[in-house]
């Protein structure tokens, strides 16, 4: 059989690729090597019997807002989002914390001198949604027809330390660069404050919800879309040559550069130093679940009714970390990004049990052990935690690559930013999506938007696609 159109990898962004694919009347196979689809979806037990955890992503401010999950029917198929009354907390060494809310008013309301600047920055943001959310979850470079919307765009790519400092007080600075710190980038570096400020509008707008269930949910809801349309899912085969697979008109692949290009065999190896010119990964993460016997005892209370908190002190704090992780070096004390969906979603523990979630990031390929220093993160902001865990599940940056290849060195975000991950995508073509191999487009995480479960990167890949199949 002849296919229209073979998607490699069954994650957020490959998935969405063939729901789109298979919208336009396309014949599509998916072929994922895991036994299940998910990708850097999935939930599981990893601790204990009804304890579920989300594997790697687990709220989800782009995905509530991204343009493509919003308009499919995911709802049809069981997707039900969950919101805490407080999308982030961060709690600062002089006993303030700072809480990002919907509300702009009210989020402002805690950042003293700095109420203004902020809900300024926020107001003008949502303004020009309309106009740069195409921009900021897509193509960069995808239209130029609208200056005022690609102006927009370029504030976006200043550094976050630009913008940090335009604030006076630490609250407003440590909600701005924790939120950008989610770049793993030092905070130095041109885009941050785009990944930043996208981050907070997005969390004044969308929130940053966890999917009911677990974050499978989602993959699932768009797996079950896509069957519904005619489309096949083949898991539990592992590509390694293209050669593998049955003839179609296009490949799509949901999959690192450099495991596309061994896949490519030797028309790939022409290809490597066009990639290794302008595209590199960033640094890994070290990931923690925990199964509790009850919820964490954080000494506020704003701290346990939100749903994520950025935990490692101050902007200075986490300025420090961040730099000495591009280094190569672990930081003294590192920036935590902690979860708590099972005080707001009880099917994912037992009655009265809880779950945690966290991570840090440490240098690409590290084996370094970080529960120590996470756990003392958590039990200076909440004393007894220790006492409330009864198992716990680690995941090293240097492990993540046996449980996903996309996770290079423990690299979840599918690359560093840089320019030309953000305007080109790793290949360098005129399309982010091409490779320069006829009919054969990367639709991962490694090229625009980046990083986050959205699938806004399979959407872009899926439309190049689509141009090569209706010119024949």
């Amino acid at each position: 059989m002849l296919y229209d159109a073979v998607v490699v990898g069954a994650g957020p962004n490959g998935l969405t690729a063939a729901v789109v694919l298979a919208e336009a009347g396309c014949s599509t196979l998916v072929v994922e090597a895991s036994e299940t689809v998910g990708g850097g979806s999935r939930t599981a037990e990893l601790t204990l019997g009804g304890f579920r955890h989300d594997v790697c992503a687990t709220a989800h401010p782009l995905g509530r807002g991204s343009p493509v999950f919003r308009r499919l029917p995911l709802a049809r198929y069981g997707l039900r989002w969950v919101h805490p009354p407080v999308a982030l907390a961060h709690p600062l060494d002089n006993g303030e914390v700072v809480v990002l809310r919907r509300s702009t008013e009210e989020t402002s309301e805690g950042l003293g001198a700095d109420a203004v600047r902020y809900r300024r920055r926020i107001e003008d943001i949502d303004r020009m949604w309309s106009r740069i959310e195409n921009r900021l979850l897509g193509p960069a470079l995808g239209s130029w027809s609208d200056p005022l919307g690609t102006l927009k765009l370029a504030s976006f790519a200043r550094p976050a330390s630009w913008d940090v400092r335009r604030f006076k007080g630490l609250a407003a600075r440590s909600l701005l660069a924790g939120s950008a710190a989610h770049s793993v980038m030092p905070l130095g570096r041109l885009f941050t404050a785009g990944v930043g400020w996208l981050l907070l509008a997005g969390g004044h707008r969308y929130g940053w919800p966890f999917v009911s269930g677990g974050s499978q949910a989602l993959v699932d809801a768009l797996a079950s879309h896509f069957t519904d349309m005619g489309g096949e899912i083949e898991t539990g085969r592992r590509i390694t040559d293209l050669a593998q697979l049955p003839p179609s008109r296009v490949v799509l692949a949901d999959v690192a550069p450099g495991a596309l290009i061994d896949m490519l065999g030797e028309e790939g190896s022409g290809r490597k130093a066009r990639v290794g010119g302008g595209f590199r990964h960033g640094p890994g993460v070290f990931k923690l679940d925990w199964a509790l016997s009850r919820p964490v005892p954080w000494t506020d209370d704003r701290m346990a009714k939100a749903g994520v908190l950025h935990l490692g002190g101050d902007h200075r704090q986490i300025a420090l970390a961040e730099q000495m992780v591009w280094r190569g070096r672990i930081p003294d004390r590192p920036f935590v990004v902690a979860a708590q969906p099972s005080r707001f979603d009880p099917s994912r523990a037992p009655d009265g049990k809880h779950t945690l979630w966290a991570y840090t990031h440490v240098p690409r390929g590290s084996s370094a052990d970080m529960r120590a220093a996470v756990e003392a993160e958590i039990e200076r902001h909440a004393p007894g935690f220790s006492q409330t865990v009864l198992a716990r599940h680690a995941v090293s940056a240097s492990e993540w690559e046996s449980y996903n290849p996309n996770y290079v060195g423990g690299d979840i975000g599918g690359g560093a930013l840089g320019v030309r991950r953000v305007l080109r995508g790793p290949f360098g073509g005129w399309t982010p999506y091409g490779t320069g191999a006829d009919g054969v487009y990367l639709c991962s995480s490694s090229t625009p938007p980046g990083a986050g479960v959205h699938g806004m990167c399979g959407y872009h890949a899926a439309q190049a696609a689509l141009e090569k199949i209706k010119s024949g």
